[in-house]
């Protein structure tokens, strides 16, 4: 299925772009024809990997729960006739393209260029119908969600259509330093100033700024790393560094992804 023609297809990630395809398989599913917000919705959490999924489970939300009343409410919505149901057709609800325009508008103030499964549920947040009360009755709010996303993307952008399944690839195959520090995970450093500072200027460079730490297992990489963390979560690094993530990637499950190598 291609998009409905009042969805610009250009402007979704690749993953909802798929979730679209998905949404088709879920009205024949429920012999309908009307895509409508419940239904887009429970496109994206079929996805058990997905981003909406996640940003469910780290507001502690019961997911099971959340689809067993969100499919409920998919389950009364109007049938279509048995022609149009056998010929596959789908038509976009104006309540549907009226979401997608909110999401539009949400991408374009987090400087994004692409929508994605992020800016559908911030717009779900806001909604009315099933799902807008679904969200109320779990207390999933705009502001839990920007809370979340700060965690999943930092300061990452959706500059790319593949931009949302870099997120998850990234927390997958990556531990997030300032994450651990903010949480008091990490032991205070001492002795490496002198490093840390280095680090740091290099960084700030405006062009070779990709410095390299070299030595011997055990001479003390790591806590010169950990103690840039711990520097960026206290805010004592320059204004180009404040607020950003520091991610220690895990070579070992890496390589184990072969499909992220390199």
């Amino acid at each position: 299925m291609n998009p409905p023609a009042m969805i610009d297809s250009s402007r979704l990630t690749n993953q909802m772009q798929q979730v679209l395809q998905n949404c088709q398989r879920i009205l024949q599913r429920y012999d309908q024809t009307q895509l409508d917000n419940e239904h887009l919705l429970l496109g994206m959490l079929e996805d058990r990997k997905g981003l909406a999924v996640k940003i469910l489970s780290k507001l502690n939300v019961d997911v099971p729960a959340f689809i067993g009343d969100l499919e409920s409410a998919v389950s009364r919505r109007p049938r279509g006739s048995v022609n149009a149901v056998q010929s596959g057709q789908v038509f976009l609800t104006p309540r549907l393209g009226q979401l997608f325009d909110r999401a539009g508008q949400e991408a374009e103030r987090m400087k994004d260029s692409y929508i994605s499964a992020e800016h559908v549920m911030i717009a779900l947040a806001d909604s009315d119908g099933d799902s807008g009360q679904l969200f109320k009755r779990f207390n999933v709010t705009k502001n839990n969600i920007y809370a979340i996303l700060k965690e999943i993307r930092g300061a990452h952008k959706v500059d790319s259509p593949d931009a949302d399944a870099n997120f998850e690839a990234l927390e997958k195959y990556g531990i997030d330093l300032t994450q651990k520090a903010q949480i008091g995970k990490l032991d205070p450093v001492i002795g490496r100033g002198e490093e840390i500072r280095r680090v740091v200027q290099v960084l700030s460079r405006r062009t070779k700024n990709n410095p390299v730490l070299i030595g011997e297992p055990g001479v003390g990489k790591t806590a010169i790393v950990e103690g840039l963390a711990l520097r960026i979560v206290q805010g004592d690094v320059p204004e180009g560094l404040k607020n950003r993530k520091l991610i220690s990637l895990d070579m070992g499950a890496l390589i184990a992804g072969a499909k992220y190598r390199g």
